[in-house]
């Protein structure tokens, strides 16, 4: 008799699933999925999931076929689903970096301030956020909904547009010009309430949200282990604060000790020259699949 999963969890298809996928297998959940299909294989009997599109997600959280999901925040707030946000998890396509919605103008507008749209048209996915905007800034402009590629709508088709942007490179290719940020967004882990004051469930989403998180926190971090004279290990504790709350240990000579630690990757290059010029020896850095404070 097959068992019953614990949780159905809603998983986002599109350009978030590759991103998504691997950060479940750093989190320790192998998870497969053909080419064609919505339903992937989770290597926890205790999981069971579908692929749909981001947007949809919070709409099936809130309903109760998901009992939690991953989605943006942009999406919950669009479709002002009533959800729990679990915990934020900051990563996108191609890093871990937040993504934002601006409004978008052609490069020769005329158009400076939001107070200009008075009367415009505007494209983009996010309706519902796009007229709150208008609104709270007292501004009455027609908003449409577009299917995507909405970069190139204007000028021919609409005065402006609103739409995602990690880098501002698109925008920056297509001659536009940003006017303005309606709001920042990242990818938030969601619960169903309903599956929210279960215990067993609650318990399995928390013990998913802790792993991703640390599974995120060790992209940026990377373990270190050197041999030092004991001599010299105050100095360099001192002189190097990166090297924060390392572990120590004796070494069979006892003139040395070993030094165990984690550090941010983006000062490591900066580090280990700096360590070897100290008397440091034996120095190995090493990638780290979570870290959990």
């Amino acid at each position: 008799m097959e068992n019953t999963p614990l949780l159905m969890l809603g998983l986002p298809k599109g350009s978030l699933q590759d991103s998504t996928i691997k950060l479940f297998g750093k989190a320790g959940f192998n998870i497969s999925v053909s080419s064609r299909s919505y339903r992937p294989s989770i290597d926890d009997e205790e999981l069971d999931g579908r692929f749909v599109r981001a947007q949809e997600v919070s709409r099936y959280v809130e309903h109760g076929y998901f009992d939690c999901g991953l989605t943006g925040q942009d999406w919950v707030r669009e479709n002002d689903s009533d959800v729990v946000e679990v915990c934020s998890l900051v990563y996108s396509r191609a890093s871990n970096k937040r993504s934002k919605w601006i409004i978008a103008v052609p490069a020769a507008s005329p158009v400076q301030t939001v107070k200009d749209l008075e009367g415009k048209r505007i494209a983009t996915e996010v309706v519902n956020i796009t007229r709150q905007y208008l609104k709270d800034n007292g501004v009455n402009a027609e908003v449409e909904f577009s299917w995507g590629a909405t970069e190139v709508k204007v000028p021919d088709l609409v005065d402006a547009i609103v739409d995602l942007t990690e880098t501002g490179n698109s925008i920056r290719a297509n001659n536009l010009r940003i006017v303005d940020t309606l709001l920042y967004t990242n990818t938030v882990l969601i619960a169903n309430k309903a599956a929210w004051e279960n215990p067993a469930k609650r318990k399995k989403i928390e013990s998913i949200a802790m792993l991703l998180q640390a599974a995120l926190e060790a992209n940026s971090k990377v373990g270190l282990k050197l041999n030092i004279e004991k001599s010299k290990l105050n100095d360099v504790l001192a002189d190097l604060p990166a090297l924060r709350n390392p572990t120590i240990n004796r070494l069979t000579d006892e003139a040395w000790v070993a030094i165990d630690t984690i550090i941010d990757e983006k000062v490591v290059r900066e580090i280990i020259p700096e360590l070897k010029k100290r008397g440091a020896e034996g120095i190995i850095e090493y990638p780290l699949n979570k870290v959990v404070f």
